[in-house]
C-alpha cells in the first residue's frame, strides 16, 4: 500500500476530512505549536482537516477560527463548541475585524496550508504560492500576541529563503520542514516560526529608563521587560527620560529628552 494511500484511509477511518490532517499532527508534534485553550487561526481551512486537529489539540477551552473563501460545513458536535468558521478574505480588513472580535484578544498560532489552483507551469505555480505564504504570514503579524506560533506551506523554490530570513526576524527561531505526511513527489515545505517577538513599547512614547550597559557603538542601553533599548549620549548607571524613536522585534533606539 502506497504512503499516499495509507494517509488517506487512515484519515477515512478516524473521521478527518482530509488527509492533510496529518500533516498538522506531524508538524505540531515537531515543534508543539499548539497547546490547550490555545486561540488558533486556520487559514484556506477548507475543507477542515487542519481545523479537527487543532480543536483537538486547543481543547474544551480553546478556540480554533477557520477562514476560507470557500463555505466549510459543519462540525460534527464534539467540535462544534470550539469551531467558528468565517467565509472571508484575510486581506480584507472585514474579514480581519471578524477574525478579532470571535478571537476576543489576540491569538496564540495562525496556521496556513493554502495552495494555489494549480496551472502545471511551475513557475507560475511557485510564485501563486510563495504570494499566498506571504499573506498568511503579514496575517499572522497583525493577529499573534507575544509568543505566538506560525506556519505556512510554500513550494519550493526562487524566494523562499528571503521568506524564511524575514519570518526570522519576527520569530524567536524559524525552521523548514517536510512532514512525512506530504506526498513523496511534492515541493511543499513548511515554515515554521515558534515564538512570536513583539516590543513593549511604541514609537513616540516617553518613559524614565535606567541605563544598565554600555554597547559596542558606545551607546547606553536600557532594558525594558527584557527589550533592550539603545540610547546615545548615556552611561552606564544613569536614570533618565527617553522617547522612543524605532521600534524593531528585537530591539529600539529612544532619543534622551533634556529636561529643565
Amino acid at each position: 500500500m502506497s504512503r499516499k494511500d495509507d494517509y488517506y484511509n487512515r484519515a477515512k477511518q478516524q473521521g478527518y476530512r482530509s488527509r492533510a490532517a496529518y500533516k498538522l499532527k506531524q508538524l505540531d508534534d515537531l515543534e508543539n505549536l499548539i497547546e490547550g485553550g490555545d486561540t488558533v487561526v486556520d487559514l484556506g481551512a477548507a475543507p477542515g482537516g487542519w481545523t479537527q486537529v487543532a480543536a483537538e489539540k486547543v481543547g474544551p477551552k480553546g478556540t480554533v477560527i477557520a477562514v476560507d473563501l470557500q463555505r466549510i460545513k459543519s462540525f460534527e458536535e464534539s467540535y462544534d463548541d470550539r469551531i467558528e468558521t468565517v467565509r472571508g478574505d484575510m486581506t480584507q480588513d472585514r474579514t480581519r475585524e471578524r477574525v478579532l472580535e470571535i478571537a476576543g484578544d489576540e491569538v496564540d498560532c495562525v496556521v496556513s496550508d493554502m495552495a494555489p489552483n494549480m496551472s502545471g507551469e511551475y513557475s507560475l505555480d511557485q510564485a501563486r504560492s510563495l504570494h499566498l505564504a506571504r499573506m498568511a504570514f503579514e496575517t499572522a503579524l497583525d493577529l499573534l500576541g507575544a509568543g505566538g506560533n506560525f506556519a505556512v506551506k510554500v513550494f519550493e523554490g526562487p524566494d523562499v529563503d528571503d521568506l524564511r530570513a524575514d519570518i526570522g526576524e519576527e520569530f524567536q527561531y524559524v525552521r523548514a520542514t517536510s512532514p512525512k505526511a506530504s506526498r513523496k513527489e511534492s515541493s511543499e515545505i513548511y515554515l515554521l516560526g515558534k515564538g512570536r517577538l513583539t516590543a513593549p513599547l511604541e514609537e513616540g512614547e516617553e518613559l524614565e529608563v535606567e541605563i544598565v550597559d554600555v554597547g559596542s557603538e558606545g551607546d547606553g542601553i536600557a532594558s525594558v521587560e527584557g527589550f533592550r533599548l539603545f540610547v546615545p549620549g548615556t552611561e552606564a548607571g544613569e536614570t533618565v527620560t527617553v522617547r522612543v524613536e524605532d521600534v524593531k522585534p528585537h530591539f529600539g533606539f529612544a532619543q534622551r529628552l533634556e529636561r529643565g
